[in-house]
């Protein structure tokens, strides 16, 4: 494939701290209208290699290009505690250049964020502050979505709501990838790699992967 065919590509990514090596090689790419999970041990570097793609670490040695705008939901959870949820989205459509908050309000009724809106971050609970992470990521619709273990805390309902909006994204030509220490559901997944000993290692697919679809633009 050429390189028109992916949204984010990682070439030959090392990272180590002191003496130990974290990431010794990744190498992998996503495609356009797709979700990718990659699992791994705790401790095997899923957070670094996310942090890596993000642009939030520099690696050693390799490079990481991404193609379309990226969303970012680290698993540490980077909201400020003395602000509401409603001065979060404010502050990130300054931040993101926005518009309106449309898409922003759209993911906070379907994610039962709405009766939240004027309590501080720091009084939230895990749950409900992930759920806040989650809309901070995508509020700004953006083609390559990057998430570490994104719905830890979620309830039944917010669990399949959060792949029910991950899918629309797909469908959509955008891509989702997903790291986690473990994955439930993996029918949900175009593609599965595993992180081990430095390097993504590709795993059987669960289901035949999909033709590729293209990025649709975000009505306006």
């Amino acid at each position: 494939m050429s390189t028109e065919d992916f949204t984010l590509q990682a070439v030959d990514v090392h990272k180590a701290f002191g003496p130990r090596r974290v990431l010794e090689g990744v190498d992998f790419a996503l495609r356009p209208g797709e979700i990718m999970g990659i699992i791994g041990e705790n401790g095997a570097g899923k957070t670094t290699l996310l942090r890596i793609l993000a642009g939030e670490l520099k690696p050693d040695r390799g490079s990481v290009a991404h193609r379309d705008r990226l969303g970012y939901c680290p698993q540490r959870i980077v909201l400020n505690d003395e602000l509401t949820v409603d001065q979060h989205l404010r502050y990130f459509r300054s931040a993101y250049h926005l518009d309106s908050l449309d898409r922003a309000e759209e993911l906070v009724e379907r994610l039962d964020l709405a009766k939240y809106r004027r309590a501080r971050a720091g009084v939230l609970s895990g749950g409900t502050r992930q759920k806040l992470n989650l809309v901070l990521a995508l509020m700004h619709d953006p083609g390559v979505v990057l998430m570490d273990e994104p719905y830890q805390g979620f309830d039944w309902d917010n669990y399949l709501t959060f792949w029910s909006i991950t899918g629309e994204l797909r469908d959509r030509g955008q891509s989702v990838l997903v790291i986690s220490h473990i994955a439930h559901d993996l029918e949900r997944f175009d593609r599965m790699s595993r992180l081990r000993a430095g390097r993504v290692v590709a795993e059987q697919p669960s289901v035949p992967l999909p033709v590729p679809r293209t990025r649709k633009a975000a009505a306006t």
